[in-house]
């Protein structure tokens, strides 16, 4: 499902997100100005990235339906890691998958710098030698304990293992890279929901963040 953008106006205590700026606040019926800093309309930008567009990375979606579509914010997530050319690796309880589609809309999270040319290099022969190990076999895979974020992480710490970084346990990188993440996916979400609905979806803001 396509994302139309989303816009953001500040005014009256409120923040108003819409499709398209009105000429009048929907809250109070006054004018909007069209200058001034705060007043201007921001687009909101949209948490969700091209999946096969971002190389070396940690990738995150439903695994039924888009994030901008049929999901409700509480079924499962599927994951993955892409190569340089942006093809998913990801794990289910038929193995190992290689994906050029199918991940159009996700939560991305960078795993290589751009300066790490060495890595960069190396990435795609680690991942496919990685990816054939008999841990990955199909009837390996358990649903809770031996799954796609098992995989993910288990690559992502052999990385760093041959980096002679610390590994993450799956707490600690949940929370560092992915919780940040799906914050920010969730708040869109809730606010492309109601704009699906509505023409407007207005918050009342924060006193330290009101204006007139």
């Amino acid at each position: 499902m396509a994302d139309a953008g989303i816009v953001r106006v500040q005014h009256c205590g409120v923040a108003i997100f819409c499709r398209r700026t009105p000429l009048r606040c929907p809250a109070c019926g006054r004018p909007l100005p069209r200058a001034g800093l705060l007043a201007a309309p921001r687009r909101l930008p949209s948490p969700f990235r091209h999946g096969h567009r971002q190389p070396c990375a940690f990738l995150l979606r439903p695994t039924a339906g888009a994030f901008l579509g049929e999901y409700d914010g509480k079924s499962d997530l599927h994951v993955g890691i892409s190569n340089n050319n942006g093809v998913v690796y990801h794990y289910n309880e038929e193995g190992v998958h290689r994906a050029e589609t199918g991940w159009e809309q996700c939560i991305s999270v960078p795993l290589v710098q751009p300066d790490m040319f060495g890595l960069l290099q190396q990435w795609d022969e680690l991942l496919e030698e990685f990816s054939v190990g008999e841990a990955w076999l199909p009837h390996r895979y358990e649903e809770h304990d031996h799954n796609c974020y098992t995989y993910a992480l288990a690559f992502v710490n052999s990385i760093l293992t041959a980096q002679g970084k610390r590994q993450m346990s799956k707490s600690e990188f949940t929370e560092k890279f992915v919780i940040p993440q799906t914050k920010k996916a969730s708040k869109y979400i809730t606010v492309h929901r109601e704009l699906t609905a509505n023409d407007f979806y207005i918050v009342p803001l924060p006193d330290e963040e009101k204006q007139c």
